[in-house]
């Protein structure tokens, strides 16, 4: 009777200990530019979470009389947009829907393509061919069209929406996390673990895990931008989050008319976007050189 001995500690798993990640951090605080982004990240999301503990306006009093008064108007200090609602609370309510739409996609399919890149490439065969396969087939259409004609399909909202994006970014997360498996998989400390009789789970568990979720992290959180950007562009075009909930992409939509009254408070949304897209950007970038995740 075999018995299955204590899972062999390797220096690959002593790597990714509180050791290592008290090393990550180290070099992550030494990036200024990460850094910062982080902070304006956090702001962001904190202000969105409290908006209603701010003193703001109402983000859906309309008045006519007010309508695209300038930035720095009594009472309005981004103005007001077409019907008269406060800009400034209107852009932080806005942070709400945006970030979660743009965000909650890239954690769902981070959590169901690594799983199903996992399964694919340690159990490999017939497994490996079924879960990649049919992976393969989303990349025959671009991210937007595709995420466009989902969301078309199934109609206007922030579930569908939701669901859209989850499906555009589950079959990149998923091919990173199998090719990243597969390499840890032929190594020879996964060989002994087998042979001192460690099961499948317990090896996934113990060995592969710790070794593969950093790549697949680190890209996930550059998917985090596009994820953004998608969600706005899903909104503007109309199949998105629905009027009259403040959402920079339906913003710019519905601000568009007024480009040439009042271009400032048209341009507002696009540059929450542009800022909170590129912060991300920043961040991944400064999380992939603290973890020395090569390309």
């Amino acid at each position: 009777m075999t018995v299955a001995a204590e899972p062999i500690i390797t220096e690959e798993v002593k790597q990714k200990s509180p050791g290592y990640w008290a090393g990550v951090m180290k070099r992550f605080m030494r990036d200024p530019v990460a850094v910062g982004c982080a902070v304006i990240i956090l702001l962001l999301i904190l202000s969105a979470i409290f908006a209603p503990y701010l003193g703001l306006n109402d983000p859906y009093k309309a008045s006519m009389i007010k309508r695209l008064k300038p930035i720095g108007f009594p009472g309005f200090p981004l103005g007001t947009d077409e019907q008269g609602r406060d800009m400034l609370a209107r852009l932080i309510y806005g942070g709400r829907l945006t970030l979660f739409v743009g965000l909650t996609p890239v954690v769902l399919a981070f959590f169901i393509g690594s799983s199903l890149g996992l399964i694919a490439g340690y159990v490999g065969g017939w497994v490996n061919t079924v879960i990649m396969r049919t992976v393969d087939i989303f990349f025959a259409f671009p991210s937007v069209l595709l995420a466009i004609a989902i969301s078309s399909a199934l109609g206007a909202g922030i579930v569908n929406s939701l669901v859209s994006l989850t499906i555009v970014f589950i079959p990149p997360i998923a091919r990173v996390a199998e090719s990243a498996t597969a390499s840890v998989r032929s190594l020879d400390y996964i060989d002994a673990a087998r042979a001192t009789g460690g099961n499948a789970l317990t090896i996934v568990r113990v060995h592969v895990i710790g070794n593969v979720l950093g790549p697949i992290f680190v890209y996930a959180t550059s998917l985090t931008s596009v994820c953004m950007i998608l969600a706005a562009g899903l909104s503007f075009l109309g199949i998105g989050v629905r009027p009259p909930e403040p959402e920079w992409g339906l913003m710019l939509n519905t601000l568009r008319t007024a480009i040439y009254v009042n271009p400032w408070i048209a341009a507002l949304p696009g540059l929450m976007i542009f800022i909170t897209s590129l912060c991300l950007n920043l961040l991944s970038d400064g999380l992939r050189s603290a973890m020395n995740v090569k390309d």
